[in-house]
């Protein structure tokens, strides 16, 4: 079952075209990673998904309902994490999960004491005098120490140090694994490779491209780096062969993969004696899109 369906979704903000007739979904009990720089169309989206914005054009369901229309039924069911997290400025952290917890009808547990203490979070701390980390510290502790089925978080580690990025992708993977669903809107490629089932990437409001990371990394080059008894000197004539680079007597290049079953074949006639082979990251696809010269070495 689609617990998000996103179905040709135009948002206008007068002239400007914020989203330009977007579609996805996002299946039951699955990561998926929606990823982009800022400003490319994932906060607005997510604004939709929220019922905060109406589409221009288009429809988004949550849960088979109206994401506009049955908003507050919808939100029954959800957590959110934005961004930048606003906390009131005269409660301790504490009481601010408490109090976001309540308005859910949910009391506290062992599972808000644990995750504060995965967070390393000091609850007894008047939320003013939180850093930005620990802000978002207190609403992902809020939202994971809920019932929710759907958790919507839009770039929620801003300010996090690498150890709680890691306790955050381990809780990601642990509600995976209770059969929960989450949109995890993110510009950081490694944190969503690591975890994402599927990703979609906008650009200027449009998605440029979806899928299982398996079936989008087909659209990607390999890297390679191989050594052979016998000279490669025609190797940056190969079909299929990129930015091929030599440093003594080892080549680095990349490959199309469809070009692999040929490129392998002339490197074993050469004797290969060293061979490494590194499958495309999501951030040489999210670069094939993004970077000029790339995306102009493309079109050649």
């Amino acid at each position: 079952m689609s617990v998000i369906k996103v179905q040709q979704v135009t948002k206008m903000f007068g002239d400007f075209k914020a989203l330009d007739d977007i579609s996805l979904s996002v299946e039951a009990g699955e990561i998926f990673g929606f990823i982009g720089p800022n400003g490319a169309g994932k906060s607005t989206t997510i604004r939709t998904m929220l019922g905060l914005l109406k589409p221009t054009f288009g429809q988004i369901q949550l849960f088979e309902k109206d994401a506009w229309k049955d908003a507050v039924t919808i939100h029954q069911r959800l957590a959110y994490v934005p961004g930048d997290v606003n906390l009131w400025p005269n409660l301790t952290g504490g009481e601010t999960i408490d109090l976001l917890l309540s308005m859910q009808d949910i009391k506290p547990s062992a599972k808000k004491e644990a995750l504060i203490k995965r967070f390393d979070l000091d609850p007894t701390k008047k939320a003013r005098s939180y850093s930005k980390g620990n802000r978002q510290k207190v609403a992902l502790i809020a939202a994971f120490a809920s019932d929710a089925d759907l958790f919507i978080l839009d770039e929620p580690t801003a300010g996090l140090d690498p150890l709680m990025e890691r306790v955050f992708q381990e809780i990601l993977l642990e509600l995976k694994k209770e059969g929960k669903t989450i949109l995890l809107s993110s510009h950081l490629l490694a944190e969503v490779e690591k975890v994402c089932d599927r990703v979609a990437i906008i650009r200027q409001g449009k998605i440029i491209e979806k899928g299982s990371l398996e079936e989008m990394r087909h659209l990607t080059r390999m890297k390679l780096i191989v050594e052979t008894r016998e000279p490669l000197t025609d190797l940056p004539e190969w079909e299929g062969v990129h930015d091929s680079k030599r440093s003594e007597n080892t080549w680095t290049f990349y490959l199309d993969a469809i070009h692999l079953d040929t490129v392998m074949r002339k490197l074993s006639s050469r004797g290969i004696l060293k061979l490494e082979s590194t499958p495309p990251s999501l951030e040489d696809l999210f670069l094939r899109h993004y970077d000029p010269v790339q995306a102009s070495d493309e079109e050649v």
